[in-house]
């Protein structure tokens, strides 16, 4: 016949009951440890007693700084850039280039963070504007090209082929 678990059990571990409960080792009709025996009466969080961090997440020591925010004119600048690249042959590629110059000035002053985004947005934004030059220059060139390999020569009505 087996008796039921005793608080005195030499198997069971050092410092929790014999009978878990659904609190994790707290006795039946007690909170866990860390939360107020008596809460609101809406069932929330009481005014001026916060809770710690969710279980398992490490709570902040004192005097803990957030990270910098990343700066906004940098994640555009790499966006108007490649967008530029995308639908617009790097017509618009400038507008990224310039962004990335002003944000970067941003980014030394206010100590924010996307150094990486605007220089990508400035090397990107000027290669695609490059590349608009180049295409608009080789469209002028073809043009001139094919304007003067095209004889002006044509046939008369009565026949004689005759060029200006």
């Amino acid at each position: 016949m087996t008796t039921p678990p005793s608080g005195n059990d030499p198997y069971q571990p050092y410092g929790q009951p014999s009978d878990p409960s659904p609190y994790g080792g707290q006795p039946q009709g007690q909170p866990p440890y860390g939360q107020p025996s008596d809460p609101s009466p809406y069932g929330g969080q009481p005014q001026g007693q916060p809770y710690g961090a969710p279980y398992g997440q490490p709570t902040p020591p004192f005097g803990y700084a957030p990270p910098p925010a990343t700066n906004g004119l940098a994640i555009a600048s790499l966006v108007v850039s490649l967008v530029s690249l995308v639908v617009c042959a790097g017509f618009t590629g400038f507008v990224g280039a310039i962004l990335g110059h002003v944000s970067k000035s941003q980014i030394s002053r206010s100590n924010e963070q996307g150094a990486g985004l605007a220089l990508a947005g400035i090397i990107v934004g000027w290669l695609g504007f490059a590349l608009f030059i180049a295409l608009v220059v080789g469209f002028i060139a073809l043009g001139v090209w094919a304007e003067n390999s095209i004889d002006d020569c044509y046939t008369r009505s009565d026949g004689v082929y005759r060029c200006d």
